[in-house]
């Protein structure tokens, strides 16, 4: 893959051709313009000033925030069916899906 250090008109009217976007010659140029600056602008990321700062892992300082695991009562069989629509021998009848 090709490294890209600017876009070209010709690249801009590729990208408009396979995204079947019609652009007008001056869109073709406000477009590779805003390109361009973008890819300025993210040249900037490719050499952060990192000296100084600490390695993290995580940007807040958290450890281990789970719970205690307790064990806690379930619902007794009668609760769980008195909200079922219909119920035949201690269970919960469902339609017949084919």
């Amino acid at each position: 893959m090709e490294s890209i250090r600017t876009v070209s008109k010709e690249r801009t009217e590729r990208l408009a051709w396979l995204s079947k976007i019609a652009l007008t010659r001056e869109e073709v140029e406000k477009f590779t313009d805003q390109l361009n600056r973008i890819l300025e602008f993210a040249k900037a990321l490719d050499s952060p000033e990192v000296e100084g700062a600490e390695p993290t892992f995580h940007v807040l300082d958290l450890a281990n925030t789970f719970r205690e695991d307790l064990e806690e009562g379930g619902l007794k069989r009668e609760e769980a069916l008195s909200t079922a629509p219909k119920v035949k021998d201690g269970f919960i009848v469902a339609p017949k899906i084919v």
